[in-house]
């Protein structure tokens, strides 16, 4: 049998949560994914400590969700920008994800503060299990069964 700190390591939302699993990391994703790059900018939408977000771009970074790259604005002193990764642009679809319960299961009142769209036509696009078919498979009908390392791990 194995133990559960080796589960947890062979475990993909663990290991996820280790780098996302903050409430501010997600909202800087969600900020960096609308745009924003700069400490400032950061700071201004999401109104958190310096410390505060210093301690989560350090963790984006590090995890290869963030790309610190330097600027210079004319008469001012090098600065850091971050930039997300390929790894920050796929979690366009977690965000999608959460965005989609909340609406549904904490809903504001407000309707949805995020729509997903197609870049290219505005067509509004939504997440979506799919079979190797293309055909949409509902979310009830959907079963987790171990992977390749779990059964690895057991054996």
């Amino acid at each position: 049998m194995i133990s559960p700190a080796e589960r947890n390591a062979r475990c993909s939302v663990a290991r996820s949560l280790e780098v996302l699993g903050e409430k501010w990391t997600l909202l800087v994703v969600r900020e960096a994914l609308a745009g924003v790059t700069r400490f400032s900018g950061f700071r201004e939408r999401l109104g958190i400590a310096p410390d505060i977000l210093t301690a989560r771009l350090d963790t984006l970074v590090g995890a290869g969700v963030l790309e610190r790259r330097p600027y210079r604005e004319a008469g001012r002193r090098q600065r850091d920008e971050y930039v997300l990764t390929d790894a920050g642009l796929r979690l366009t679809t977690v965000l999608a994800a959460f965005v989609d319960w909340g609406d549904a299961h904490r809903p504001s009142g407000h309707g949805p503060a995020t729509v997903y769209v197609d870049r290219a036509s505005g067509e509004p696009v939504r997440l979506a299990f799919l079979r190797s078919d293309g055909s949409e498979l509902q979310p009830d009908r959907v079963a987790t069964v171990p992977g390749p390392g779990a059964l690895s791990a057991a054996g």
